[in-house]
């Protein structure tokens, strides 16, 4: 019996008390397994080819290479990691450019009341593959770049203030970054596939200006167990240095650290390698597996990358291929699709990100229809999110 066969085979035959199944709104069911969707099923492609359930529309709001309509800026080419951030009465949703340098970069949208673009501009340029990253709680964002010795870049999503490079954060293959304001430290994950999970601690809460402390989480290798954290010698190594996640002995890996998202004491970070989504309990510095497809009959859930929160508790996870879906992750343990992009096979869903009200879901398909960095779709779901 195939590995994946039997371990389905056994959580299937196993009880919710042999699993430690907990059933919390704060810490999720794990792992979770396949099952009807809190919205219903999807309903059949729409003008757009986004499959959806009863009840939500979708729109485009950016092309890759075109003008974004109402403004006179052309957007970036393969879109990734991004975030909403509140602005007066409306709200402005930023983006990554998954591109090299001097490509690469973010750039924004500004939506008034209503929801109609009022504007858009970029906010860093001339960057090295600008995957994900993360918001700050003074309304920042941090865009990670994505290669061998890359840096975290804290940029002002209204592009006023010039985007800085926070050294003190690392040198490493930067993925996404969440922020945790109960503990006042920044989670941090690493795309490669002995990659390792980090926190950087401020020397001053709201500021990244006055540097920090790097650190890494130390485990053995089981998939739950408690860590310690130590502290990372040369968080900034150069080219032939050793790398920042080979400096700590013991160090825990993880199969190409993706996704990160920070709520109610919990950091829930993803691994495209071996498909899991991770729940890191801050309170007691546990860890714990969310999602593990091996573990799951009939997963929905592939190719996990991006991953977001709603205001109701709710985990949603994009998928890197898969069926080109959005998946949620409900607190009581139940995975489904949420939405499908249809014919954009050789794409990925990235930049999962509610609005501040929480009834608009923002993402981006990088590659649309094309299969190419310049075919890039920005897409706007409305609905009644829980």
């Amino acid at each position: 019996m195939e590995r994946r066969t039997f371990l389905r085979a056994a959580v299937l035959g196993a009880t919710p008390v042999a699993l430690g199944f907990t059933m919390t709104k704060e810490s999720f069911a794990a792992p979770a397994q396949t099952g009807p969707s809190p919205y219903g099923p999807l309903q059949a492609a729409d003008a757009n080819g986004i499959r959806l359930p009863a009840g939500f529309t979708s729109r485009v709001v950016a092309r890759s290479g075109r003008t974004v309509p109402g403004t006179g800026y052309v957007w970036h080419g393969a879109p990734d990691g991004g975030a909403c951030f509140p602005d007066g009465s409306g709200w402005i949703y930023v983006s990554n450019a998954e591109l090299g340098r001097p490509s690469g970069g973010v750039s924004a949208l500004r939506f008034n009341s209503s929801g109609t673009v009022t504007g858009a501009y970029r906010t860093l340029s001339g960057t090295d593959r600008n995957c994900a990253g993360g918001a700050t709680p003074w309304n920042t964002w941090l865009s990670c770049e994505e290669v061998p010795y890359g840096y975290v870049w804290e940029t002002d999503p209204r592009g006023i203030t010039a985007a800085t490079r926070r050294d003190a954060m690392g040198r490493f293959k930067h993925e996404a970054a969440a922020c945790d304001p109960d503990r006042r430290v920044i989670y941090l994950t690493e795309d490669e596939t002995n990659g390792c999970f980090y926190r950087f601690r401020p020397n001053t809460w709201g500021s990244l200006s006055e540097g920090g402390t790097l650190e890494v989480m130390v485990a053995g290798s089981a998939t739950s167990g408690t860590a310690t954290w130590a502290r990372v010698p040369n968080p900034t190594p150069g080219s032939g240095s050793t790398p920042t996640r080979s400096q700590v002995s013991g160090a825990k890996r993880f199969n190409g650290g993706e996704g990160c998202y920070y709520a109610a004491g919990k950091c829930y970070f993803t691994t495209k390698g071996d498909n899991r989504v991770w729940q890191f309990n801050a309170a007691d510095n546990t860890y714990e597996l969310v999602y593990d497809d091996n573990l799951t009959p009939n997963p929905p859930l592939t190719g996990v990358d991006n991953i977001t929160g709603s205001a109701g508790g709710d985990l949603f996870v994009a998928e890197d291929g898969g069926n080109m879906e959005i998946c949620i992750i409900t607190p009581d343990g139940t995975v489904a699709p949420f939405l499908r992009i249809t014919g954009q096979n050789s794409s990925e869903i990235c930049g999962p990100a509610f609005n501040p009200a929480g009834n608009r879901l923002y993402f981006s398909s990088q590659r649309g229809t094309s299969g190419s960095s310049s075919g890039g779709i920005t897409y706007e779901v409305t609905g009644a999110f829980r």
